[in-house]
């Protein structure tokens, strides 16, 4: 009989969660060498925008990313599919279409067989031709741990382009993904994940963001991110940090996944998610225990966090309805005010 094989066992880290903490993150992009100018390049890395994005000339821009990461499952297939989505949520997350995707690809090759790493393409092209792209190539190495992802370039027009940096006050703010797969994981790793649960975590994670480019064609969309490895908190702070607001959660309104309490209450949370709060913790007001977990949780292919003009929210709400969703407002972006945190909690 063939031996299953298991991804988690061979890396130390999982999904987004491997992501370096937003505190040591600032050390490393810091530097006292100015970087080459050019007048070309519309978004570099000094707003944490999801992508680089490049003028084209002709009106249109080129977007430009990449991500991967270590195994949040242990299917090699669906590991391959879990992290294409992510790495193709950065385009959505601009307004853009995807185009083009090559692969990044570390394999121990002493310890798992490369009929595994094949699965990984394999889930890997499935997901890139749901959004409609080919993985047209890549580069592989001899690694110790398995890592996946990919480099995704896509394209926008210019006017369309959306940046995490561009929020204006009084926006609402929308996410299209419940929030917890990090927590999920976790309990995955420990063997107390229910197989409902882990359907539910696999579907989050390999649903792709195409409302991304669908929100990139309405004006009243001011701001856009994805909700990725530092957790909604992280995201949205840097979302106000760069938009110069403050932000305000209704905790009730969240979308969240409803089996997360059971979870919770057996201490399922990512170590993750502690590397996140101590990062940017004293920037939020006080917080219940529970909050701190699934608002820092980190998220693996999480979904849109969206920042709608207050006058148009019906209109927003309306278009998503006919994609298919139904989503509502969780909180509102404010002026910052000194000595207040910036991201309060109701």
């Amino acid at each position: 009989m063939e031996t299953q094989i298991k991804l988690t066992q061979y890396s130390h880290g999982a999904g987004c969660g491997c992501k370096i903490s937003p505190a040591i993150l600032d050390k490393i992009l810091h530097s006292p060498i100015a970087a080459t100018p050019d007048a070309r390049l519309l978004v570099g890395n000094d707003t944490r925008d999801d992508a680089a994005v490049l003028d084209m000339g002709n009106g249109t821009a080129l977007i430009s990313t990449t991500d991967f990461f270590m195994p949040i499952v242990d299917d090699a297939y669906d590991f391959g599919r879990i992290a294409s989505a992510n790495a193709i949520s950065d385009v959505y997350a601009m307004g853009g279409k995807p185009v083009l995707a090559i692969a990044i690809l570390g394999w121990p090759i002493d310890k798992l067989p490369p009929e595994a790493a094949q699965k990984v393409l394999e889930g890997s092209r499935a997901i890139c031709a749901e959004a409609g792209i080919t993985l047209a190539g890549g580069h592989s190495i001899d690694c110790p741990e398995p890592v996946f992802g990919l480099a995704v370039n896509g394209i926008v027009n210019i006017p369309q382009l959306k940046r995490n940096a561009t929020a204006t006050i009084d926006c609402r703010l929308y996410l299209t993904k419940s929030l917890g797969v990090g927590i999920l994981s976790t309990a995955q790793k420990r063997g107390l994940l229910l197989p409902d649960d882990a359907a539910v975590a696999l579907k989050s994670m390999t649903t792709l963001n195409k409302l991304g480019e669908v929100c990139g064609q309405l004006n009243y969309v001011k701001a856009m991110t994805d909700v990725t490895g530092f957790g909604l908190l992280g995201h949205l702070a840097e979302m106000c940090e760069g938009s110069g607001l403050a932000a305000e959660i209704e905790f009730d309104k969240v979308p969240v996944i409803a089996s997360l309490p059971h979870y919770l209450q057996q201490g399922c949370f990512p170590g993750g998610t502690q590397r996140n709060w101590s990062s940017y913790g004293q920037k939020v007001s006080p917080v219940t225990d529970e909050q701190r977990y699934i608002l820092a949780d980190p998220q693996t292919s999480g979904g849109l966090l969206i920042a709608v003009e207050k006058a148009h929210t019906s209109s927003f709400e309306a278009a998503m309805q006919q994609q298919g969703h139904a989503f509502r407002a969780f909180g509102r972006l404010m002026p910052q005010k000194e000595g207040k945190p910036l991201i309060r909690i109701i």
